[in-house]
């Protein structure tokens, strides 16, 4: 179990994220279509998993913003953008902000939040996801994690792209 704050309160997190070396663990989240894919679906490819609590906050927001400008530039990766969010509205977020570079997928009738210890499981905000990162190489071993401390706060950009040595 992991401990972040949010504003001034502390909040527990179901679990620890998946250790660096570790498999990543296999998952099952829906897509804006209300398919449910997997780790299968990106067999290949480097995965940089965005998990945010929502993406109707302003940080969340703007992580997305964020990696969908530096997705672009990414070879033989996706970037994921991981909620609890309902995929119609992650779709809809999508294109209002005119994000095209990622792909949302939703928690809402999966294990993985507890499956990547990211599930906040006290304060008004259980059930949501902690915001983290986690960068899952080719071969859905873990390259790179990050739980970002005060759920306000955006991840450090830099950390994940120099695991990911595009910088």
């Amino acid at each position: 179990m992991a401990t972040i704050t949010f504003q001034t309160h502390e909040i527990q997190t179901s679990g620890d994220l998946p250790a660096i070396g570790s498999d990543a663990p296999d998952f099952s989240l829906a897509n804006i279509e209300l398919d449910n894919v997997t780790l299968a679906n990106y067999a290949g490819k480097r995965k940089i998993l965005n998990i945010v609590p929502s993406l109707d906050t302003p940080t969340c927001a703007a992580s997305a913003r964020k990696f969908n400008q530096k997705a672009s530039n990414l070879e033989n990766s996706v970037m994921l953008i991981v909620s609890a969010d309902l995929p119609f509205a992650q779709c809809r977020f999508c294109e209002i902000e005119g994000l095209d570079d990622v792909q949302t997928l939703s928690t809402f009738r999966s294990t993985f939040a507890t499956d990547y210890g990211v599930q906040i499981i006290d304060s008004a905000l259980a059930g949501l996801t902690a915001r983290a990162i986690v960068v899952i190489d080719e071969r859905n071993k873990i390259i790179y994690t990050q739980l970002v401390s005060e759920l306000a706060h955006e991840p450090d950009y830099e950390a994940v792209f120099t695991a990911l040595k595009l910088l």
